[in-house]
This record gives structure tokens, sequence and C-alpha cells, in this order.
């Protein structure tokens, strides 16, 4: 399955573009990360966790060499980055670090879009599945992940005072059984 054929590239009805990010993306990836923070993680955990999150992973210097590399994807609506997913892989696991959408294009498809994008480089890159981390308590996290065919594996503590991670999984088709391997 190439990324034009599963509608990842380009417009779709709602008009929000799904691509790889380019570096003039920088300023509105990091735009979404501290506005989706800030609503996501303040109410869960409080400003501290907040604000050290945002030193440690929504930095310029942080976003951009993830843009670099290649592992961050982007929805713009127009000239605004609405959402963001950044993945890679670690040790013998792919791994989505963030997906974030901006609060006002939650339910319209751009967190789903952005998955099915992300889930689709980890089958061209051979991986059998996906992981990723959401905090406990934050219910919305747990249900999309849930629609989309993730499971809860284990549970990490983040040590004093720091958040438990829930981490989830889902097995990945083969990039044989996909045709992603003769997509051209």
């Amino acid at each position: 399955m190439s990324v034009a054929s599963t509608g990842t590239r380009g417009h779709g009805v709602d008009g929000v573009e799904v691509r790889p990010a380019v570096g003039d993306d920088l300023s509105g990836v990091l735009s979404v990360g501290h506005r989706t923070w800030l609503a996501t993680y303040e109410p869960l955990v409080g400003p501290e966790y907040v604000a050290m999150g945002l030193a440690k992973w929504w930095t310029s210097d942080v976003v951009a060499a993830s843009i670099r590399k290649g592992r961050t994807i982007v929805a713009v609506d127009g000239d605004d980055v609405v959402g963001v997913a950044t993945f890679g892989p670690q040790d013998d696991d792919f791994v989505l670090w963030k997906l974030y959408v901006l609060p006002d294009n939650h339910g319209n498809g751009v967190g789903s879009r952005l998955l099915d994008a992300v889930v689709e480089r980890a089958v061209e890159g051979g991986h059998s599945r996906i992981v990723l981390s959401h905090i406990e308590g934050n219910a919305g996290a747990a249900r999309f992940y849930a629609r989309h065919g993730f499971t809860e594996t284990h549970r990490e503590s983040g040590g004093s005072d720091m958040p438990v991670s829930v981490w989830m999984e889902r097995p990945l088709p083969s990039a044989e059984a996909t045709g992603t391997e003769d997509a051209s």
C-alpha cells in the first residue's frame, strides 16, 4: 500500500493535508505541541509536568532534529499545522512518540490520518508491531488507540512526582501482505 493509496498524502474531503514535515513547519509543530500539552496534561498532572515536558520534548532543537531525520508527519489545514506525529525505531520496536491534534480538530479524522501514515511507515520499514505510551488517566488517548487496534501491554512508573505511562501495542501486517514492497 503506498502513501498515496491510503489518502495520507494530498488533501482529504476536510481540506487537511497529511504529509512529511519540512523545515518550514517547525513553528507550527512547536505551536501544536505547546497548545495541546497545556490543554491535555495540565488538568491531569499539573503545570510542573507540562513545563518539564515542553522543555524536554518540544524545543526547537528536538523538533528540528526529528524533522531532519524524516520522523515527523504533519496535518496541515491551509498554512496552519493542526496535527503532528513523530515516530522512530527504538531497539526492535517502532515507536509512536507523539500524536497530537489541536482540540478544534478533534473528531474530524486528523488523528486517524496521522496514525495511518505512521503505521504505513512502520510496515514499509518491515516492523511487526508499533508501540506507544500515554499517561494514565488520559481517557481520550486510551479510547482513541483502542479504537485503532492497540492493546495495553504494561504500565511503567515514572518515578517520584511523575505520571504512570500506559504502554500499548498493535501488531502490523507484513509489507508483503499489504503490497508496500512493490508499490512502484
